[in-house]
């Protein structure tokens, strides 16, 4: 008899089918409006062969082969627990007594699990600091620039990751919603913590309440044709052109809201001084888009209730502070900052619950642990921590000190899909002395280990899914048994611990089940004081789920709208307690790649300076996987060309260079080659191509730096600099590579296979 549990994941709700041990089918949750087709493909992703049995070690490690020697190429010796975790723990005193705690760079990254409890990082890092601490990474590779930049112009990374204005509020008050880098539609069937699929039911809903929205993207494809958007090409990178055109174009007309600017705005005299020459004319060379259009642009913004936004690609890129500064700008000089249903916001297109309307309630979530070990960098640049130890890195006005890395520790994450310059990483990866991953499955990161700990996936342990931009909070019931001897991150930690002597704090005597329970109860506790009664946590375990309340009919949600009525009684975090358009602080930080005010700086890679044949690569987040979760899964298996990640090129680029559909190619450039498949599409800018990220690391010849990446991963392919020595965020979407037929037998694919095993050393 087949037993069915609640359970859920970052691409959505699901009840877990189990028959005989074995999950075998994901059944939306009854009460999601639109479910993800992911769902579908989370069952074999569970099962599958590329599952990491028991701990393993590295052979070459076991070797003395450590520092100096490159990883990926190595067979692995299957290992009991008791002495891993003996290795390991022996490994780890020895590095602190050596080196010092911050020697150990814990860059665990997260979306390894919808559940709050059993989150791979939040448990890796708690494990870390009670042990002494470690070098740490701050903010996320999709919004780093933004999350570094933002603070100095809006006053909170909330305007960002909080709650933004909802919906129902653009739905009712904006007529215009001028979107750079589009709504994608995919984007929507994903979120941190997971939620219901209310993403395009809410785009959908506005459509039809008569907003009029404008794609402003190299691709067509990047807004749903159900909300009947205009397409506005543009060539990538130049979006910060096609603003100070706009605004100067605004201020040309008269059509500046002085007002707003004189109460709520500083620097803004600074800037428009800055504007000489910045027309739509000027503008149209750059980005390809029309001088008339901008005007257009520019005059429907201004003319009637706006709604902007930027997708967070466009901060992921050679000076990605600037389009956000100046769509800010752009806000300010319409006056729209805090009306109703109006103004700024990022992110609309780039995840899952943004702007979803709901009551300002917290969520489940683990608190923590104080690191007292000073030491980071930004998230981005592992590569240069690794490559220059001793060193500094200038990140926001700060000096950070380098310190030398011997232990590199994983759980959660996978740098070798998130990272660029995948072979500059894999030479800077033989720097340290240990490697440590904590995985289910063998990934490009859990490859190029030392130490690999087999983790449980999501449906082999209990725990509660959450997020505050959902109205769900979810049970998770544990469906199968571990497979093989993997175990859940808590429980190995707490093994470490152990041997080091501090388990009952890690651990705070608190089982699975008791940390659940203390973890809902404080949730209901601090829901209470938002006038939320939750049930208590027998009665949600046993339902499944909790829906907490919608805002009442009419109840709508503005960001910035306490600034707007009162700028004195409700200033923004900022110096001036204004919105920013001049900074001081970024000013006096005396950088050329990030002035004290928004400006058009020349990217670095770019089709303003490309040769005629090389083309633009976006790389963007798949429809058929989250990152690299579910790649070995069925959805993402059934899109591929030959085996091969496809590349996306319009029909006259495809002509150009002899390129037919189905094709396999090599996409190359000075920093590495892949092969894809090709795709021939309508709809998208000439010299432009797309490859979705996330296909599995695997290097014709692993461990050797260089090697053609055969699988189609675009990061071997793109640049690891950072934005700017502000925001030293990544830069993934100024990159310029070639595309020409493989003319080769065409080599296997081996990236769901796992590496090979021998015995013993």
């Amino acid at each position: 008899m087949d037993q069915i549990v609640p359970h859920a994941s970052h691409w959505g709700f699901f009840d877990a089918v189990v028959r005989d041990g074995v999950f075998v089918e994901a059944r939306p949750f009854a009460r999601d409006p639109m479910p993800a087709r992911l769902v579908a493909a989370t069952p074999a992703t569970v099962h599958s062969a590329t599952r990491v049995d028991q701990p393993y070690i590295r052979k070459g490690w076991l070797q003395g082969r450590r520092a100096g020697h490159a990883r990926g190429g190595d067979p692995f010796v299957p290992v009991s627990w008791d002495r891993v975790t003996r290795i390991l723990a022996e490994e780890v005193a020895q590095t602190r007594a050596e080196h010092g705690d911050n020697a150990i760079f814990g860059g665990s990254y997260g979306w390894a699990s919808a559940g709050r409890f059993h989150h791979a990082k939040t448990q890796l890092q708690r494990y870390l600091a009670l042990g002494g601490g470690f070098t740490n990474s701050v903010n996320a590779y999709s919004y780093a620039t933004a999350q570094a930049l933002l603070p100095h112009v809006l006053g909170d990374v909330e305007v960002l990751l909080g709650r933004m204005t909802d919906w129902s509020a653009i739905a009712r008050h904006a007529r215009f919603m001028l979107c750079l880098g589009g709504l994608a539609e995919k984007n929507g069937q994903v979120t941190s913590g997971a939620a219901a699929q209310t993403y395009v039911p809410n785009m959908r809903a506005a459509a039809e309440a008569g907003v009029r929205f404008v794609n402003v993207s190299p691709f067509r494809g990047d807004t749903m044709e159900a909300i009947g958007a205009e397409w506005v090409p543009i060539r990538p990178g130049t979006d910060t052109a096609l603003l100070l055109a706009m605004i100067r174009h605004i201020m040309d007309r008269g059509l500046e809201d002085r007002g707003f600017l004189a109460t709520h705005v500083t620097g803004w005299d600074r800037f428009a001084a800055t504007l000489g020459g910045r027309t739509p004319e000027w503008a149209e060379g750059i980005t390809g888009i029309p001088a008339a259009t901008i005007r257009r642009l520019a005059e429907e913004c201004a003319g009637q209730p706006t709604m902007l936004t930027a997708a967070w690609s466009l901060q992921r890129a050679d000076h990605g502070e600037q389009p956000y500064w100046t769509l800010v700008a752009l806000a300010s000089a319409l006056g729209s900052i805090g009306k109703p249903g109006q103004g700024v916001g990022f992110g609309y297109g780039s995840s899952g619950g943004i702007g979803n309307p709901r009551r300002a309630l917290p969520s489940v979530s683990m608190t923590a642990t104080p690191n007292p070990v000073r030491d980071f960098i930004p998230v981005g640049r592992i590569t240069e921590l690794l490559e220059n130890p001793g060193g500094t890195m200038a990140y926001n006005g700060l000096n950070l000190a380098l310190p030398e890395i011997r232990i590199v520790w994983w759980a959660g994450g996978n740098p070798f899909h998130h990272h660029q310059d995948l072979n500059r990483l894999l030479r800077a990866w033989s720097r340290a002395e240990t490697v440590v991953v904590q995985e289910p499955w063998w990934t490009g990161v859990a490859r190029h280990a030392d130490i690999v700990l087999p983790a449980t996936t999501t449906l082999e342990r209990n725990d509660i899914a959450s997020t505050s931009r959902d109205r769900f909070v979810r049970a998770m019931h544990r469906a199968i048994a571990p497979l093989g001897q993997a175990r859940n991150d808590h429980d190995i930690l707490a093994d470490l611990a152990d041997a080091s002597g501090f388990r009952d704090r890690f651990t705070e005597q608190r089982d699975e089940g008791a940390w659940l329970r203390f973890l809902y109860g404080r949730w209901v506790s601090a829901c209470a004081k938002f006038g939320f009664e939750a049930p208590d946590f027998e009665s949600f375990w046993a339902e499944g789920h909790v829906e907490m309340p919608l805002p009442a009919h009419g109840e709508e949600y503005t960001q910035f709208a306490e600034f707007r009525a009162d700028p004195e009684a409700s200033p923004l975090d900022t110096p001036s307690g204004k919105v920013e358009i001049f900074s001081e602080a970024i000013a006096a930080m005396g950088l050329p790649d990030c002035p004290g005010t928004p400006s058009w700086i020349p990217p670095r890679e770019s089709l303003l300076t490309a040769a005629p044949d090389e083309l633009h690569l976006l790389s963007f987040q798949p429809a058929t996987r989250l990152h690299s979760q579910l790649d070995p899964g069925p959805i993402a298996a059934a899109d591929k060309i030959q085996g091969r990640e496809p590349i996306l090129l319009c029909a006259e680029d495809a002509r150009a260079r002899g390129l037919a559909e189905g094709q396999v190619v090599r996409v190359w450039n000075g920093r590495g080659a892949c092969l894809a498949g090709l795709r021939i599409i309508e709809g998208l800018t000439p010299a432009v191509a797309l490859m979705a990220t996330g296909a599995w690391f695997d290097p014709l010849e692993p461990g050797v730096p260089g090697s053609l990446c055969v699988h189609g991963n675009p990061n071997v392919l793109t640049a690891d600099v950072g934005t700017s020595r502000m925001g030293q965020g990544p830069s993934a979407q100024s990159c310029l590579v070639r595309v020409e037929p493989w003319r080769e037998a065409l080599p296997p694919v081996r990236a769901h296979v796992p590496p090979p095993i021998e015995e013993t050393v």
